[in-house]
């Protein structure tokens, strides 16, 4: 019972750091989020050919993820949607 009330919590506490951290003043140039952890075939072809800084976010790409924030946000360090949206599609994909 309670491992089940401490992983609900996380999950509250994920929630609303979340919600709490939104930014209304996002950049409408700044790339989406791609599910894909492992790029393969011609995803990979295209993301290899395109830019760093335009290619999308992917969950545990540290460095280009890293390197995206700096380029648009001027800020490197990941915001509390951005780790979320991290768990919410590792989870996803299992």
């Amino acid at each position: 019972m309670q491992r089940f009330m401490k992983s609900n919590g996380i999950w509250i506490l994920l929630l609303t750091f979340g919600i709490w951290s939104e930014s209304s003043t996002a950049s409408a140039n700044e790339p989406s989020w791609s599910p894909q952890v492992i790029a393969r075939g011609e995803f990979r072809e295209q993301i290899e050919a395109t830019p760093i800084e335009q290619r999308p976010y992917r969950p545990f790409h540290f460095y280009g993820n890293t390197v995206r924030r700096q380029h648009y946000r001027g800020n490197p360090i990941p915001r509390p949607t951005d780790l979320g949206r991290t768990v919410i599609f590792t989870v996803r994909r299992r």
